[in-house]
């Protein structure tokens, strides 16, 4: 594998923000080789070639960070509100100082365009300006006993060490929603990014010192075997709570896990999004909303708009308009003007894309745009549309993760609904309709945690994420993002 240098049609600037990240583990506030020195590639998904190589912890290396964060909560849950919010302050400044290199950085080792990566470093500076303001609003209560001989005091404290692990889609935003509450609550944390994209939560290691964030109360470790490294912290006893965002079937293995020492657990899991486009709703602001749903990261979201039902009346212009602007999309290196969609992350994933669209193909869909792999370097797939894909296609129970968009019809209300529920995840829906009173109806029925109505996309950090059924537990974001983080303490006093 070849590595990157300033003469292979790679430019300075990228040169440069990969070598000023540090590559080893940061723990107790300092920069740590692993043991035994042993580390791990990074590789460019766009073109295949070698980033760079990052430490590569092993499990005595991930107990001394979660050593670490346990010697240190005791004096940081005593610093005050206050300055945890300067600290949470003080980092999203420095974000937003530095989107531009941060983004580049993120867009060189996952291959989102540029664009979309300063979107998410503005999105995941946000979720720590927030959280400044939750770590004021932190409260309790006081209130007289039914019978009136006692008091109850009521007040919240640090649920104490955490164990963060993050995914590779958005490699700085799924990081910031976790550690903006935490340290917002007095938590100190050990955080594991996914293998692929290390650099982001490496650098931003980095900000949080310059915030202020004292040694130990955030560690991060990078490991490419994420169950050897992690599993003995869960199970250590030590940690009183695990925040995961991945897929469904690695947290039903953490939450096994979480059960034999009872930490208090959320989990983000997997997504199967339904977008329902009924008969009445506006063609171009559901076409709008259908490529802002699917296409965010090229469709690698668990948010992603995974099974379109659209009413057979429209279906047809629908699917023409829709194709149109999927096809107009430009396709390449993230870092080239105009790009819209970049790679996928890896091999795997893209072998998946194309074994769930031929799967589609063989048993009835139509291909209106993509679906072909242009010959070349890295891991690209084109934007594809498909029509009439059947309900027992692959794609219908599993996320894609790729940008393609699958059509299907229906005929009535029920119908939709029906089709919409028929699956065991249940994070996002979303509904275009004109008619406000079905609106409310779809929105209460679908058993989803979130729903956008006319709008194709939900995230927001002031606003709760999260799921229901095997899409996960517990919400992120919002005011109530920060009780995940927080044990609620009731004191009674007796008064004779």
């Amino acid at each position: 594998m070849t590595e990157r240098n300033a003469t292979n049609d790679v430019s300075q600037d990228e040169v440069r923000v990969v070598e000023a990240v540090e590559k080893r583990l940061y723990i107790d506030g300092k920069w740590t080789e692993a043991e035994g020195g042993t580390t791990f590639d990074v590789v460019d998904p766009s073109t295949g070639e070698l980033l760079c190589a990052v430490a590569d912890a092993t499990p005595s290396d991930g107990r001394a960070a979660l050593e670490a964060a346990v010697a240190a909560q005791p004096a940081f849950a005593k610093t005050s509100p206050r300055e945890r919010a300067d600290m949470l302050t003080a980092a999203y400044e420095l974000l937003m100082e530095r989107v531009d290199d941060l983004a580049l950085l993120m867009t060189l080792e996952m291959g989102k365009p540029l664009a979309e990566a300063r979107g998410e470093i503005a999105y995941a500076a946000e979720f720590f300006r927030h959280f400044a303001g939750e770590a004021l609003r932190i409260d309790g209560g006081y209130q007289t006993a039914p019978a009136g001989n006692a008091r109850f005091l009521i007040t919240k404290q640090p649920v104490g060490p955490c164990l963060l692990i993050t995914p590779w889609n958005f490699p700085m935003a799924m990081g910031t929603r976790k550690l903006g509450p935490a340290i917002a609550a007095g938590c100190t944390s050990v955080i594991k990014p996914a293998h692929q994209t290390p650099l982001s939560m490496l650098a931003l290691m980095g900000i949080l010192a310059e915030a202020g964030v004292p040694a130990g109360a955030v560690n991060c470790i990078t490991a490419m075997d994420a169950g050897g490294v992690m599993e003995p912290l869960i199970r250590s006893g030590l940690a009183r709570k695990l925040s995961f965002t991945g897929s469904t079937r690695v947290g039903r293995i953490l939450l096994e896990q979480c059960a034999e020492k009872v930490l208090r657990t959320s989990l983000e899991l997997g997504g199967n999004a339904p977008f329902l486009v009924f008969e009445d709703a506006d063609l171009d602001e559901a076409v709008d909303g259908a490529i802002a749903a699917k296409m965010r990261n090229m469709g690698e979201a668990c948010t992603a708009a995974n099974r379109i039902f659209v009413h057979a009346s429209v279906i047809d212009e629908f699917g023409q308009r829709l194709a149109a602007k999927m096809s107009a999309l430009t396709v390449g290196r993230g870092t080239e003007p105009d790009v819209k969609v970049g790679p996928l992350i890896d091999e795997a994933g893209l072998t998946k894309v194309q074994s769930l669209v031929a799967d589609a193909v063989d048993r009835g869909a139509t291909v209106l745009t993509g679906g072909e792999v242009a010959p070349g370097n890295g891991y690209f797939y084109p934007p594809t549309v498909l029509t009439g894909v059947p309900r027992d296609a692959a794609m219908a129970d599993q996320e894609i993760f790729g940008p393609v968009a699958p059509l299907t019809p229906f005929t009535t209300e029920d119908e939709a609904l029906a089709a919409a529920n028929d699956t065991e995840y249940g994070l996002v829906a979303y509904v275009f309709t004109n008619d406000l009173r079905r609106a409310l109806r779809i929105a209460e029925a679908l058993e989803t945690g979130m729903v956008g109505l006319n709008q194709g996309v939900v995230s927001n950090p002031a606003a709760p994420f999260g799921g229901v059924k095997q899409s996960g537990l517990g919400r992120e974001g919002g005011s109530i993002g920060i009780e995940e983080f927080l044990e609620t303490k009731y004191i009674g006093i007796a008064m004779p």
